[in-house]
Parts: C-alpha cells; structure tokens; sequence
C-alpha cells in the first residue's frame, strides 16, 4: 500500500475513533456539565466570592484594568484568563480559529469578549495577524497584553510586541522580535547562554552529512549527540537515537535517513543521561517574579511541581535569576527552560541530603520564550496577578524589587526561609494536574485495543499490563486535578472533547 494512502486511512481512522469516543462520553461528561452549571448556581464559588470582595466597596483603591490574554485555546492561555477575572481585572481572549474550529476559550465565563484572531501567512507574513491585535487593543482599550503564543506564532507575537507598544499606551508580557528569535532557535540559544558564562552541552549546527559524520568520528568512545531538527519536524522531534551508533555503518546508515542540508540544519547536542525537568517563568524587566520547576514527560501531559526548597528547584532557579539579570531591564515575558541532570548527579545529591541549589550542574538544552502550560500549578496562587500588573507601574517599584533581590543574594540568606519574604512567587500547595480526555485514551482505551488485538497478532500489552495503566488513570481521575475543567467555569471543559471534536 503507498505511503501516502496509509497515512490518509491512519487519519481516517484516528478522526473517526476520537468522535466515537466523544459521543461514547458524551452523556456522563453532560452530566458533570449540568451539575456543575446547577452548583454554581447554589452555592457561590471561591473565585465569584474573591471577585466581587476584590470589586466591592471594601477596596477603594482598586481600578479594574482590562487584560488581553491571547492563546485561551489552550490550557495556559485559559488558566492565566481565569486568574486575571478572579483577580477582579477584565477579560478579553483571543486566538486562531483554523478552519472555522470554534475555540473552547469561546465559552469560558472568565472572558468578557473573545476575538478570532488572523493567523501569519507565507502570502501577507505577519502584518494581518499584529493588524488584528491592534484593532482589538485600540476597540476594547486595552491595558495589559498576556502573549501565551503556540511555537507556530512565537517569532510573530515578538513583532507585535514591538508594534503594539510603540503605537499605543498598552504593555506586554512579551520579548521582543530579536530576544524570541535568539531564545526560540535551539542553536542560537545554546551560543548566547554560553556567551553569559552559563553552562551549556556541547552543541553544533550540521548542515551536510560530511559535517555530521566528522564530528562524530571525533567523538566516537568519549561522548554520545542526539541530533536535532532546528526547522517545524514532528516526525523528527520524537527521534532520540544516541549518535554514534554502536558501529560506524550503522551510524552512517542512520544520518543518510536524514535530510540535513542549508536549508533543513540539525544540531548535534551532547547527550546528558539523566533526568529532565521543565519550568515556567514570569520575569518583569530583568527579574524574576513567578517561578516553577517540574519532572518532564514525553508529552508534557501530567504536571506535578517540585517542592520549592529541593536543591534541583532552587539550581534551576538560580540559573534562571543569572540568565534573566543579564538580559537588563527591557527583559519582559514568559520564560521556560529544559534541563538535565545526569543521573550520577542527582544520586550523590540525595546521598548529601540535599545541597545548596547552586551546587547543582545544570545542562540547559532548549529554551521557550513563551508561556510553558506548567503555568497551570498557579492555580491555587492568587499573588501572582499583582507581578503582572507590576508592568503597568512605574520602572522605580521594579528597580527596587531588583535592588532588593540583589540585597537578599548578597547578604547569602535564602528565598525560602532565614525569615526574610520571600520576592518570588511560587505555587501555593499546588494539586497535579493531568487531562482526562488524554489520559483516558492513552491509559484506557490504547492499551485495552493492544490487549485485545494480541490475541490475532501475537503481541501487545498484557492483561497486567492493561490493569496497571487503568489504575493509573484511576487514580488521576481521584486525586489529581484536570487542566481544564474547574467546577466554577466547566463549559471549556465540556466543549474541547466534544464540541470541537466533532467540527
């Protein structure tokens, strides 16, 4: 069968099972939808009580600024719109809406308005799309734009950064055009964190075979490279194959399979055995604000934060705070790193019992100038809005706050105890968060259809197998907390797994 005709029954088949699966679900997940619209209704949530006490006559001092937050199609874009709302602030969103796909951000209660935002195009680049920003700031007069940009409009939102503060009086929680280009390139960001006297793996840009075989020749016994697409790959972004291989044709076997070329570069990267971690930052002219670390995962769909005082959560910290002071005061966005910790590392530091955060040896291997959806673990924590607003005041509050920190990390005493505040934000008793339309397909469904079709092929999951990842998904399902649904706001909730699974 050709290729092209297998991927095209392959999507057939995917699309036809997920809104099976969407109407299979559909009456419980109505159920839970109606109840919660009814609860809402008796008894008055947390976050409508902090609204209207925030709104009320007991804070006087209190003005309402109106928030643009794009990217509330997603679970970082509709956690930080929630925030903005319960912190008494206006709401408006924003997003793509591809093929006429109604957004779930749509229907959130924490939005007073939501926009179809015109996506960057190879036709008209990205004029149209900043065009579209400018036109809902200047209508709604918009205070405060919260980019939470997908990877396809990172470069763009930087451009509109720039755009939307030199024509209008509205701020933005975005790097500018040529900070998001440097961070946003796996190689470049390499280069410019090595140029800060950070640590960095070894990393080169290939652009020929030739080029890609002589180095690893030169490493072969020493050091292992996982090589990397720097171009949009989703095929290639999962390939994890250790270079060199255990033999050198197999090696050139495997780097002939790949189209590395001027056009198409890959990065060869040293390969860290050990664990890797993400985090999300908010940095407010060159300081750090709000901060999180947390165990990565293949898919990035369960979140479960470090505890604040373990040294991994402070190191990544501390590399943080250095790289963001370094940038200077125009430095403003969202911030995440992914890191690795080689395993030999990460056993002798729990054989000391924890040591000082700095101690411990980072590798950064990539950076997001953007929203990370680990954001999502501030929930609970309704202090951070007041960092962002922070923008809105004058440059001295932040110069102090900068001074302040500087003080603090001179004077040796600890962001977490040694009785001084602690100026950065962290999340508050942050519950684990996972998806349950992803978790229930991928612990559920997949691994029940590999059980059940071993029987005709000879392989796939066993039946402990099968009841070990359901009891996963159990206890997801009891215990941890799902990205999207909140009781107060159910309905975006409800329309990701159905409504937009079956446009």
């Amino acid at each position: 069968m050709p290729a092209a005709r297998h991927d095209w029954l392959a999507n057939i088949f995917k699309n036809s099972s997920l809104i099976a699966l969407s109407l299979i679900t559909l009456p419980q997940d109505t159920f839970f939808l109606a109840s919660s619209l009814v609860a809402n209704v008796l008894i008055r949530d947390e976050v409508t009580k902090r609204r209207r006490l925030i709104r009320g006559t007991s804070t006087p001092y209190f003005e309402p600024k109106t928030i643009l937050v794009t990217g509330v199609g997603m679970s970082k874009g509709l956690a930080l719109a929630r925030q903005f709302y319960a912190a008494g602030h206006n709401v408006i969103g924003a997003d793509f809406e591809p093929y006429g796909a109604l957004n779930p951000g749509r229907v959130s209660g924490s939005i007073r308005t939501f926009y179809s935002l015109t996506a960057p195009s190879a036709e008209h680049g990205s004029s149209r799309y900043i065009q579209s920003l400018l036109d809902i700031i200047t209508h709604e007069n918009v205070h405060l734009w919260v980019s939470c940009s997908g990877v396809a409009s990172a470069v763009e939102d930087g451009a509109a950064k720039e755009t939307i503060e030199r024509l209008t009086s509205c701020r933005a929680i975005q790097f500018d055009i040529s900070t998001t280009q440097t961070l946003h390139e796996k190689h470049s960001f390499i280069e410019h964190t090595a140029s800060l006297g950070l640590n960095v793996p070894e990393t080169h840009t290939v652009t020929s075979l030739d080029t890609a075989l002589d180095i690893l020749r030169r490493a072969q016994g020493t050091k292992q490279f996982i090589l990397k697409s720097l171009v949009l790959d989703d095929a290639a972004r999962g390939n994890m194959t250790l270079l060199p291989r255990p033999s050198w044709p197999e090696t050139e076997e495997h780097l002939r399979t790949l189209r590395i070329s001027v056009q198409t570069p890959w990065i060869l990267q040293q390969y860290i055995h050990g664990p890797e971690y993400c985090t999300h930052t908010l940095v407010v002219r060159g300081s750090v604000r709000a901060f999180v670390a947390c165990p990565s995962s293949d898919l990035l769909m369960h979140y479960e934060a470090l505890p604040r005082e373990s040294p991994l959560a402070q190191g990544m910290l501390d590399f943080t705070r250095k790289f963001a002071e370094r940038q200077g005061e125009t430095f403003t966005g969202h911030l995440s790193f992914d890191f690795l910790v080689r395993e030999e590392d990460v056993r002798e530091m729990e054989g000391r019992g924890g040591a000082a955060g700095s101690e411990v040896k980072l590798w950064p291997i990539e950076c997001n100038p953007r929203a990370h959806t680990a954001v999502v673990l501030f929930r609970e924590n309704p202090n951070m809005i007041a960092e962002y607003m922070d923008v809105l005041d004058g440059s001295k509050d932040a110069f102090t706050r900068l001074q302040q920190e500087k003080t603090i990390k001179a004077n040796g005493a600890s962001f977490t105890n040694g009785g001084m505040e602690n100026p950065i934000i962290w999340p508050e008793q942050p519950q684990k968060y996972y998806w349950s339309g992803h978790d229930l397909m991928t612990s559920v469904l997949l691994p029940l259809i590999s059980f059940l079709t071993s029987f005709a092929t000879g392989k796939g999951d066993t039946l402990s197998a099968v009841l070990d990842d359901s009891s996963v998904f159990l206890k997801h399902l009891l215990f941890w907390k799902d990205g999207t649904f909140e009781i107060w706001d159910p309905w975006p909730w409800w329309w990701l797994y159905h409504w937009k699974e079956m446009e």
